[in-house]
């Protein structure tokens, strides 16, 4: 059956050109083949993130119609926001900062000299991880006085890791591989694509957040409550994953109750705030971007909201709505897969990422924005992936207040994803899974997510020695993650 305008009017479009051209697009789609659930769903993911899409040649036009409808009701809504009159806000001389680790594309060291350079900023550093992002880099840490950079917190708003600890060994994986496949493989999805809905119409999940009254407090909130009611117990796309994998203990950890010398099995999962955290990003970069009409185009995304603004409180408020968010979407997949598998939760360990905190330096207190790094404060736990074929590790910080008490957020990348894809093919990603001992169940994820797309995970954790000490290692056996497609791509957060 064929898509109309009644059809996208139903789904929250508004009449005028966008969705002209959607209908234009539905139609190609439909002369392809695709399902009309898969159509409208992908064509929904275009409206609500438009930004995400500008660059696609399918969607392209569309994104830019889009923005272009969504600017205009903006500036003639009532959601006006004071703008800042000073003309050039930009320091002479840049912040102290220091940089952990080698070998980074210039870009990302261009990025983190430009947010040392902002009128807000106190301090900043670079986790060996680094790579470029949106206004802020991976691997940034930025310390601002009373102020929050939406780009500087990122696309995927506390983005996290979560691992789980069983008392059973690796042996039992390998004993029973398929029990362990089907628990992975019928318990997740990833991506952006229609099945999530599919899905949902059969396996919605429930967790307490979205009882939470907060969504009712903002207008954004209560437009993407529907969308988290969806998307709870999902991942997201490009590196997120969920794995199996076998635990080394390092050294003795009273708070998990690990002796040193043990072998575990765990669970592990890296995924974020889905399209929630991308929209409220999205939104609020825009009116950042509104309220510094002054910022030169280099500096324009890392625009800023004070705190003491309306708008700097709505974005404060979305943004940990958005980090419960993605929490309750770990939570739910934990407790999902590991009673598919049979098994019982001894300890685990769950930090994020992608967040703004306030904390305390010198007897003065900061937004500590940590984009893609990890909180590493004196004894405090994380968790850094390598690769789906290297070891990652559980750290405990060392509380060194030169990073900001941070660090790396996993491996990091040497190169684009781009470039990436014109060096390493399937085979050669294969052929090393298969040397180490790696299933992957979806081998139509992309070649971007190589272990050969990663610096050495090991490298990167000698470079951060005076940040955080690995108590405990993890190697993959079993990983599952998003499908290389339109809806499965990576892209700067």
């Amino acid at each position: 059956m064929k898509i109309i305008g009644r059809d996208l009017l139903e789904q929250g479009w508004q009449p005028g050109p966008a969705m002209g051209l959607a209908l234009e697009i539905a139609e190609k789609l439909q002369q392809d083949n695709l399902a009309r659930a898969d159509i409208l769903t992908r064509l929904n993911e275009v409206r609500q993130a438009p930004a995400s899409y500008e660059n696609e040649p399918l969607y392209g036009f569309l994104a830019k119609q889009l923005l272009k409808f969504e600017m205009a009701t903006f500036t003639s809504s009532k959601e006006v926001y004071p703008r800042m009159e000073e003309k050039n806000p930009i320091r002479e001389t840049a912040v102290p900062y220091r940089v952990w680790g080698k070998e980074f594309e210039q870009e990302t060291l261009q990025q983190l000299q430009n947010a040392a350079h902002l009128p807000i900023s106190e301090m900043a550093a670079l986790m060996p991880d680094g790579h470029p992002g949106y206004g802020l880099p991976i691997g940034g840490v930025l310390a601002t006085k009373n102020s929050v950079i939406p780009y500087g917190v990122g696309m995927d708003i506390a983005c996290r890791m979560r691992l789980s600890i069983f008392n059973e060994t690796a042996d039992i994986l390998n004993a029973q591989r398929d029990r362990f496949r089907k628990a992975l493989i019928f318990n997740t999805r990833f991506g952006l694509g229609g099945r999530d809905g599919e899905w949902h119409k059969e396996k919605r999940r429930y967790h307490e957040i979205l009882d939470d009254p907060r969504w009712r407090d903002l207008p954004i909130l209560r437009q993407e409550y529907e969308k988290a009611v969806i998307q709870l117990g999902t991942s997201g796309t490009s590196n997120h994953f969920a794995e199996w994998s076998e635990l080394v203990v390092l050294e003795d950890s009273p708070q998990l109750g690990l002796q040193a010398g043990e072998s575990r099995l765990c669970f592990v999962t890296h995924s974020g705030s889905r399209g929630v955290g991308g929209t409220i990003a999205q939104k609020y970069t825009r009116v950042a971007k509104s309220v510094h009409p002054e910022l030169s185009k280099q500096y324009q995304e890392l625009a800023w909201l004070d705190l003491d603004s309306e708008a700097g409180q709505e974005y404060w408020l979305a943004m940990h709505v958005a980090g419960d968010f993605a929490s309750a979407c770990h939570k739910t997949i934990h407790q999902t897969v590991i009673s598919t598998a049979g098994l019982e939760v001894a300890a685990f360990v769950e930090n994020h990422h992608n967040f703004a905190w306030k904390e305390s330096y010198g007897g003065q207190e900061y937004i500590v924005h940590r984009k893609g790094a990890t909180p590493a404060g004196k004894d405090v736990l994380g968790v850094i992936p390598g690769t789906m074929a290297d070891k990652g590790y559980i750290v405990i910080g060392l509380g060194n207040e030169e990073s900001l008490c941070s660090s790396a957020h996993g491996a990091g990348r040497p190169r684009s994803r781009t470039a990436t894809k014109q060096m390493v093919t399937r085979s050669q990603r294969d052929a090393m899974l298969k040397q180490r001992g790696v299933e992957l169940l979806n081998p139509d994820a992309g070649v971007d997510e190589s272990p050969l797309a990663y610096k050495n995970p090991a490298e990167v954790m000698a470079q951060q020695a005076d940040l955080v000490r690995p108590i405990a290692t993890f190697m993959p056996l079993m990983v599952m993650m998003a499908s290389e497609d339109k809806f499965g791509r990576g892209k700067k957060r």
